[in-house]
């Protein structure tokens, strides 16, 4: 599916202005950043770069998007023979996927005609925005989940396609799973799922219900307990199975209580490898509660698909830089009340201590080097329109989890608390 129209009507409408006045082929520097981190939080994660890249190889205008353009008068001729070429032929550098970032950090720089960078403004803003939520409340909770496996389940609490881009993100930040066979499908994320309280209200009793599971799925499945009453459903589960059930599932009631027995009434039966799934509206707060429970894994689905009460990562695309008539580089800024940026092209370094722990995060308009420990932050995406593979499809999120992983092992241990704070690292701006 083309994506040219994943836009808001501004972007043409500037573009066709930008034409008429012979600035539109002017050579420009654009920045994606966050002038600050949710209420609260310590990091943000960079989420949905690869899914950006996948769309920006279809972003272009066929027939019928250029129709429609001109049926419903939104640009004019001009601005329509333009786009029936419309080819991304720019760079794009910023921070991998996966990576924290901070206030002001440049996590998306594109350096191209100022047409080509407006026109794919709303379509960048709009997936780095939801997906940097989503992997952001998704560390978190793996943050509180500590060894113990997070499966995503969201896709009913969500849009259709946000569930599987919600997904995407919630692997690149650690989870185990999701129950997501879109998402399974484009990038090759490990699906699980078992059964629902509808399929044991199905049969005639709880037992019918759960020897068909067993008799379809194996010994080794995880059976959903709570239906009716919980001590009963661990009781038929393990007359059923035996001591080989794989698990039991937990969706509603006290979770923290309702483990602890439920574990020891396992162990009480024979059922000591059995292990315990509990679901039911966890966030990364409800997930360190269960913290101390007999617990083997847990199931995320509303809170994630949401960004845990942040579903957008605030991130705002700005002009930094342009060219002169002479073709000199002229840094641009916007002035006002409390939006103000910070003209000119930026680098960014991660300054480390002896430990190799980050103690900054440092951005400035040259290139610049700590002269100490440090890890320089951008990579190249796009170069001359050529889209770089390796950030798409499944071995893009294999990569970006990894880069994930490493990111936060850098962080000093405080990035993992959930007690409100300042940002775990300063962004320090060097304007000089």
């Amino acid at each position: 599916m083309l994506t040219s129209l994943f836009t808001d009507h501004y972007e043409l409408t500037m573009l066709q202005a930008a034409l008429a006045s012979g600035a539109a082929h002017r050579p420009s520097v654009f920045e994606a950043f966050s002038r600050r981190l949710p209420e609260g939080r310590r990091y943000g994660v960079v989420a949905g770069t690869g899914r950006l890249l996948e769309g920006l190889k279809d972003f272009h205008f066929g027939d019928a998007q250029l129709r429609f353009l001109s049926d419903t008068k939104v640009v004019n001729k001009q601005t329509l023979d333009y786009l029936e070429n419309f080819k991304f032929t720019g760079d794009i550098t910023g921070y991998a996927e996966g990576e924290l970032y901070f206030p002001h950090s440049p996590i998306l720089t594109v350096q191209s005609t100022f047409a080509e960078a407006c026109v794919i403004e709303t379509y960048i803003l709009s997936i780095l925005n939801h997906d940097s939520a989503i992997a952001s409340a998704a560390s978190r909770m793996i943050a509180s989940a500590g060894t113990r496996p997070c499966i995503e389940m969201g896709s009913r609490r969500t849009h259709e396609e946000s569930a599987v881009a919600a997904a995407r993100a919630a692997i690149i930040a650690g989870f185990d799973s999701t129950s997501n066979l879109e998402a399974g499908a484009r990038y090759g994320i490990k699906t699980v799922g078992t059964s629902a309280h509808s399929f044991t209200l199905l049969h005639d009793t709880e037992e019918q219900a759960f020897a068909a599971q067993i008799e379809s799925l194996g010994k080794d499945t995880t059976l959903l307990v709570d239906t009716y009453e919980v001590e009963a459903g661990v009781r038929t589960a393990v007359k059923v199975a035996g001591p080989e059930l794989g698990g039991v599932r937990l969706d509603s009631g006290d979770l923290v209580q309702q483990a602890g027995w439920v574990r020891e009434l396992l162990d009480d039966l024979g059922n000591w490898n059995t292990k315990i799934t509990v679901t039911s509206d966890l966030d990364e707060y409800a997930i360190a509660a269960l913290g101390s429970a007999p617990v083997d894994s847990y199931g995320v689905g509303t809170a994630l698909v949401t960004g845990s009460g942040h579903p957008t990562a605030s991130m705002v695309y700005k002009l930094v830089a342009r060219q002169d008539s002479a073709g000199s580089w002229i840094p641009v800024a916007k002035a006002s009340a409390n939006k103000a940026s910070v003209g000119g092209r930026k680098h960014a370094v991660r300054q480390l201590n002896e430990r190799n722990r980050a103690t900054a995060e440092i951005v400035s308009l040259e290139e610049y080097s700590t002269g100490g420990p440090e890890r320089q932050l951008s990579v190249p995406f796009v170069t001359a329109g050529r889209i770089d593979e390796s950030f798409i499809g499944a071995a893009g999120v294999e990569k970006a989890r990894a880069r994930h992983h490493a990111s936060i092992q850098e962080m000093p241990g405080v990035a993992r608390k959930l007690q409100r704070g300042e940002p775990v690292i300063p962004t320090i701006i060097r304007e000089d």
